[in-house]
């Protein structure tokens, strides 16, 4: 059976939105185009998205997810064994976290003294830089000084200062979302207008010109940063990541 993008999107959860942008960026193409232009995607299609949605769960970038399933030697089986135990190790830190809440609830209360080393149980370390070295690895030594711009620039933030700063970025996300939502396009007015609003944001951490910005839209769709802009709506990272392709090739 051959599903359109909108049929594929209600079977799998996947926005169209984001179904456009695997197309776009040869991560997932149709099996075939219809008269009409429309995509359409077999069995084939529907198993390597599959595989996709598996590799994002693991905290796999796009960039990377599209290398290894381009790999000649890939193999589904062995990749579903692959995911199945590292899914299962994901399970007993689950449980760990789970376990840190339910002692620390039990602090709070008074019910049960807890340990200090007991706090942080089940937390890993490495992922509070997880962000920052997604980062230097996509963009090297670029990545590097924007982090440095961005800890310069914010040395001196008072708390108010951020509490700022979260307000326009949740602002601008709202309205992105609300545009969306009247299916106007990346490229329309007030989509662009959001936009400018969102370059003018970036510029408080670190300052892009045409080709990190245009980096940095696609880095929203493929990062954990990504995160940040679906608290808004599932759809908003590939909405804004090509309303971004547009500014700075129009606007910088």
């Amino acid at each position: 059976m051959a599903y359109t993008v909108a049929q594929l999107a209600k079977l799998s959860g996947v926005s169209v939105w984001t179904l456009h942008w695997y197309d776009r960026v040869g991560l997932l193409k149709p099996a075939w185009h219809g008269t009409n232009g429309y995509r359409f995607y077999e069995e084939k299609e529907l198993l390597l998205l599959q595989q996709i949605l598996f590799f994002k769960e693991l905290g796999f970038e796009l960039k990377q997810i599209r290398k290894i399933l381009g790999r000649s030697d890939f193999d589904k089986l062995t990749a579903l064994s692959s995911h199945r135990a590292v899914l299962q190790k994901n399970v007993v830190r689950t449980n760990k976290l789970i376990e840190t809440i339910d002692k620390t609830i039990k602090h709070l209360k008074g019910i049960q003294k807890m340990k200090d080393e007991e706090m942080y149980l089940g937390f890993s370390k490495e992922k509070q830089k997880e962000y920052e070295k997604q980062i230097i690895e996509r963009f090297g030594e670029k990545g590097k000084a924007q982090i440095e711009e961005a800890r310069k620039n914010m040395a001196d933030w008072t708390k108010e200062d951020g509490e700022q700063a979260k307000k326009a970025f949740d602002s601008i996300c709202q309205e992105l979302v609300r545009l969306m939502k009247k299916d106007l396009p990346a490229d329309s007015k007030e989509v662009q207008g959001e936009v400018r609003r969102h370059y003018q944001w970036l510029k408080h951490f670190w300052t892009p010109n045409r080709e990190s910005y245009s980096g940095h839209g696609q880095f929203i769709v493929q990062s954990e940063l990504r995160k940040a802009y679906e608290a808004f709506d599932p759809e908003l990272p590939e909405f804004i990541a090509e309303a971004i392709q547009e500014f700075a090739k129009n606007e910088l």
